[in-house]
């Protein structure tokens, strides 16, 4: 099935806009946008982003960012997730997750492949990327998280 980059685009009635600089939100969570904001702009196909959006937040834990970003390079979409918080950070395509809930689950999802994948000591290499050793002791950490957000979180969101 070939998709366009029309499919690209979120549902943005599950979100809300985030204002730029806005005060009203606490300093954890201002501090996790702004990381969420220098995790998207690292890498290469991203010129700008043009808007923010929260999709969801449990401050410490999660947050689930929707950006919309002028792209840099040719046949990227201009909406991506961005996950952060305490966990590995990740983007999560458009064009499979329309909304902060499918966003989450296939983040868990992901990052549950690298988890089994370290626990077995199996490459890691075509993986969601995780920026710590891919080792059983950094798997079971990081499993404990995603069980936690499976469980208690998940199913906290629409969908």
């Amino acid at each position: 099935m070939t998709t366009s980059l029309d499919d690209a685009s979120p549902d943005l009635n599950s979100v809300k806009p985030l204002a730029p600089d806005d005060r009203r939100w606490s300093v954890e969570f201002r501090d996790a946008r702004r990381r969420a904001r220098r995790y998207l702009e690292s890498h290469n196909w991203v010129s700008a982003i043009k808007g923010e959006y929260l999709g969801y937040r449990l401050d410490g834990v999660i947050y689930v960012f929707l950006f919309e970003f002028l792209p840099a390079e040719p046949d990227v979409p201009s909406w991506t997730w961005v996950i952060i918080g305490d966990v590995p950070s990740a983007y999560i395509s458009c064009h499979h997750a329309k909304t902060p809930y499918v966003a989450l689950d296939g983040y868990i999802g992901a990052m549950e492949e690298w988890v089994e994948a370290a626990r077995e000591g199996n490459s890691v290499e075509d993986i969601i990327p995780v920026n710590v050793p891919a080792t059983p002791a950094y798997a079971e950490m990081l499993a404990s998280r995603l069980k936690f957000i499976d469980e208690q979180i998940l199913p906290l969101l629409p969908h």
